[in-house]
C-alpha cells in the first residue's frame, strides 16, 4: 500500500511561484513511476508532469511535461524523505486547478491518469490575474 499526501497549494499572483510536496509512504521510490496531474470541477484530471526511475537505486530518473507547462514546471525528488516536487514558475490564471500527485507500479511513463494506483487527496492551486 502507498500512500501519498500533497502540500504547498495556495493563492498566488500571476508570474509569482509555487513549489507542490508529494510525501510517499511505503515502498515507492524505485518501485514506481510518479506524476503530477490537475483537475478543474466537473472536468477531466490532465496531466501536468512526470518521472520514471531510470536507475534502479532510484538516483537517476526521465521527466516528462505536458507541452502547456514545459519551461514553467519542474519535478524533482529528495530521496531521502521520499518526497516528489512540483516547482511551479511564472504561474498563469489558467494554471488554477487541484493538483493531485501520483504514483503509478511498474516503474513506466504514462500521461494517462487511468494507468496511475494511487492518488493523493490533492492540493489546491490558485492564481489571480
Amino acid at each position: 500500500q502507498v500512500q501519498l499526501v500533497e502540500s504547498g497549494g495556495g493563492l498566488v499572483q500571476a508570474g509569482g511561484s509555487l513549489r507542490l510536496s508529494c510525501a510517499a509512504s511505503g515502498r515507492t521510490f524505485g518501485s514506481y513511476a510518479m506524476g503530477w496531474f490537475r483537475q478543474a470541477p466537473g472536468k477531466e484530471r490532465l496531466f501536468v508532469a512526470a518521472l520514471r526511475w531510470t536507475v534502479i537505486r532510484w538516483k537517476t530518473y526521465s521527466t516528462y511535461y505536458a507541452d502547456s507547462v514545459k519551461g514553467r514546471f519542474t519535478i524533482s525528488t529528495d530521496n531521502a524523505k521520499s518526497t516528489v516536487y512540483l516547482q511551479m514558475n511564472s504561474l498563469k490564471a489558467e494554471d488554477t486547478d487541484v493538483y493531485y500527485c501520483a504514483a503509478r507500479r511498474g516503474n513506466e511513463y504514462s500521461d494517462n491518469q487511468v494507468d496511475y494506483d494511487y492518488w493523493g487527496q490533492g492540493t489546491q492551486v490558485t492564481v489571480s490575474s
